[in-house]
């Protein structure tokens, strides 16, 4: 069976520098330990969205064991999260604020059809800032009330999904407040909130809406959180080359595999107190938005 040991030994320091963090950090300086769960918790995102395309082994059921079985990211189920990721993945509907999962877009009617202080706090979550403060509770609120109405309706795929992350996250919490003391709310609300926040930092600059599928995913070239995104700024080299594993992907970037069209790279750094655009751009480049119908719950 096929092994990637670099993806299996980031797994294993992840939950490592985890129970350091609660053993010997907390006792000392518990805001450095719930500080440093952050980073293990937004690593475990990134280790969940490297697991479900097919790694560290060929085998689904031993790759989702490794990484879902005790998950330190509490908001998303494994599962649920796998489903929508690769609906995301359907490159030509990308950012797309009905097809795609994980836009940010909306088209006009439906921003319209919000009041007044919901478009403030989707414009404020739309910069950086706001992604960073606002967005893990916006982007959990909406996704909360997309998987109840899928459950009320007798979803018994999401409801699988939510009772395995569920009694994943039970062992997490048990770890957390028999072995080292640490309440689970507290937890949730810092280290969970703050893994949700850095891993904002690469999304908020993942795609922008464009004619070309090809010109709406980016790159950024370097990034001293890409250790912890596995790679993952490198976006369209990912986008192209999905089953890529993550330690390949600097090497596929620079044999220029994704340099498609002129498209090497979008910088991010105009944008990092500026809004992004919020509306869906008019297919017939008009200006205006699209005429879809309703919206999608973003995940």
């Amino acid at each position: 069976m096929r092994i990637e040991w670099p993806t299996v030994a980031m797994i294993g320091a992840c939950y490592g520098v985890f129970v350091v963090a609660g053993l010997f950090i907390w006792p000392y300086a518990p805001v450095a330990a719930l500080l440093v769960m952050a980073v293990c918790a937004a690593l475990h995102s990134s280790l969940q969205h490297e697991v479900l395309h097919g790694h560290p082994t060929r085998k689904g059921w031993v790759n989702e064991l490794l990484i879902a079985a005790m998950p330190l990211a509490p908001a998303y189920p494994y599962r649920r999260f796998k489903t929508l990721h690769l609906r995301h993945h359907h490159d030509e509907r990308l950012t797309d604020p009905y097809d795609d999962p994980e836009s940010y877009y909306l088209d006009g009617r439906a921003w319209r059809e919000l009041s007044l202080p919901m478009r403030a706090l989707l414009s404020a979550n739309n910069t950086l800032v706001g992604r960073i403060v606002l967005g893990p509770a916006l982007m959990v609120a909406g996704f909360l009330a997309s998987e109840a109405r899928l459950v009320a309706k007798g979803d018994r795929t999401v409801l699988t999904a939510w009772a395995l992350h569920l009694a994943g996250f039970w062992i997490i919490a048990i770890v957390l407040t028999n072995g080292f003391g640490i309440p689970v709310w507290l937890y949730v609300l810092v280290s969970g909130y703050l893994g949700m926040s850095i891993i904002a930092v690469r999304t908020f600059c993942e795609h922008q809406a464009a004619g070309d599928p090809d010109h709406r995913t980016i790159i950024v070239e370097r990034s001293p959180l890409s250790w912890m995104f596995l790679n993952n700024n490198l976006h369209l080299v990912h986008h192209k080359l999905p089953a890529l594993a993550w330690y390949k992907t600097a090497c596929g970037y620079a044999n220029a595999a994704c340099r498609m069209g002129g498209h090497e790279q979008w910088l991010c750094v105009q944008r990092l107190l500026g809004c992004v655009q919020t509306l869906w751009p008019d297919p017939q480049g008009t200006g205006g938005a699209s005429s879809l119908s309703r919206a999608r719950p973003s995940a």
